[in-house]
């Protein structure tokens, strides 16, 4: 087996305004860091409406999708645009986790990356911002609870920036540990450690500017990985977000290439230990285009070295 890698040509069309930091160039970045690796590509799916449903209501993807515009750009908040072919590339990126899931789940590998845009995190349940409009993982996390019969499924979000969304989605959602390392203070200004979800299944871990790798290796040592020991998952699923790198223009993290592949094989062996290997990974943030590629080609090098 190898590790699965979902995309697809619908993500270019996710065109954003000129100079908005999530843009096309993106994918093409991920795409090189993958280009070297053995993986098996798959097509990300489209997703259909009760996918989204299973984390936001009805009303809410209705007005998403009378906001597409026919050309141009809709504006649904400070920094989250639309474009005429937005809603496909959206939904895509929640059929591509959610087919990652399944495949995983059925046992057709150990391990798959989701190359979709736009990311997901950001988005709460009925509001789109942070360039996301679904909240992709999320989605994912109740498919495998709810669709797969899981009992323990884990989300860990390594997004420089706080994943609100993700944790206003699962708030109340006692079978999924969320937890999130992130810069702070940064947008959006949500992750101290006291917001802990309703059922204390919530790990919120804010590291400082400048404070570089080490100390996001001693973080997860004594807070991330203890809890999810505790927790057992039966699947893991990331937020892999790159822009905690230190060329990132967004953040100031100052983590390297190297840092992000110590915490995907950290992550590989709670997996083992817990979830027979299996994780889904799904592409956030990251936004200097060579850290992109180089952080992609080591995170997705770690699973598929770890997925054979």
């Amino acid at each position: 087996m190898t590790t699965l890698f979902y995309t697809h040509d619908d993500f270019f069309g996710h065109v954003t305004p000129p100079g908005h930091p999530e843009q096309v160039a993106r994918l093409a970045a991920v795409g090189r860091g993958v280009a070297p690796l053995p993986v098996e590509h798959r097509a990300a799916p489209v997703a259909d409406d009760a996918e989204v449903l299973r984390c936001h209501p009805q009303a809410y993807l209705a007005r998403v999708k009378a906001a597409v515009p026919q050309d141009g750009w809709a504006q649904l908040d400070g920094d989250t645009y639309l474009a005429p072919l937005s809603l496909m590339a959206a939904m895509r990126a929640v059929g591509g986790c959610c087919a990652a899931v399944d495949a995983v789940l059925r046992g057709e590998a150990r391990n798959a990356f989701v190359a979709g845009r736009p990311p997901g995190h950001h988005a709460e349940t009925a509001r789109a911002m942070g360039f996301c409009l679904f909240g992709t993982v999320a989605i994912a996390a109740k498919r495998a609870l709810d669709g797969h019969g899981l009992s323990r499924v884990a989300i860990v979000d390594f997004d420089v920036h706080h994943g609100n969304g993700t944790q206003d989605l699962l708030w109340d959602e006692a079978r999924c540990l969320f937890a999130s390392s992130h810069q702070m203070p940064l947008y959006p200004g949500s992750g101290s450690p006291g917001e802990t979800g309703a059922h204390g299944q919530i790990v919120n871990v804010p590291l400082r500017e400048g404070s570089g790798g080490a100390a996001m290796r001693a973080a997860y040592e004594a807070r991330v990985f203890p809890a999810l020991d505790s927790f057992a998952p039966e699947l893991v699923l990331v937020s892999a977000g790159f822009d905690a790198h230190a060329d990132d223009p967004l953040a100031g993290l100052e983590w390297q290439a190297e840092d992000y592949r110590w915490l995907t094989g950290r992550l590989c062996d709670i997996a083992d230990r817990h979830a027979g290997g299996r994780i889904v990974s799904t592409l956030e943030g990251g936004y200097d285009l060579q850290a992109l590629e180089a952080c992609v080609a080591a995170h997705v090098g770690v699973l598929e070295e770890r997925g054979r």
